[in-house]
């Protein structure tokens, strides 16, 4: 499981022009499922990012995380985070979990994360969404768990 994480001044997703979810300051997520995952791995995943400091403290040190900043969420699932890229000019999609497995995965971590945190925008589940964002910093990051 991966999550691409970037800390933004604003983000939203738009799916057929309409705005699905939407966050002022925060961390935009994109959470790539593979084939091994589960409800276990995936809680450890969203425990870690809301605890992960990448917000300035009062002393302009990356010291907060997300709920000492006053922030929100706003978690995407894309499934393009899972490709093998080392060989080859074209990604391989093969440790990906399969669609209907991902869904149904995706949408307990993004119940899980709306227990534990209170503003959780989402995007929407293999729809073609335009992500819109302004990258604070910029700082992103990849996170893992295994």
């Amino acid at each position: 499981m991966r999550a691409l994480i970037q800390r933004v001044l604003e983000a939203k997703v738009v799916v057929d022009g309409q705005t699905t979810g939407e966050i002022e300051k925060g961390l935009l997520v994109f959470l790539g499922l593979g084939k091994e995952d589960s409800l276990e791995t995936g809680r450890k995943l969203i425990d870690k990012i809301l605890k992960y400091r990448v917000f300035d403290d009062e002393n302009g040190k990356m010291g907060w995380n997300v709920s000492q900043a006053k922030g929100g969420i706003l978690l995407v699932s894309q499934f393009t985070l899972m490709a093998q890229t080392q060989k080859g000019l074209r990604p391989d999609f093969g440790p990906a979990m399969p669609p209907h497995d991902a869904k149904a995965l995706y949408e307990q971590l993004v119940e899980y994360a709306q227990q534990q945190f209170e503003n959780i925008q989402t995007g929407i589940f293999a729809a073609d969404m335009k992500v819109h964002l302004i990258n604070d910093g910029p700082v992103t990051f990849q996170l893992e768990i295994e």
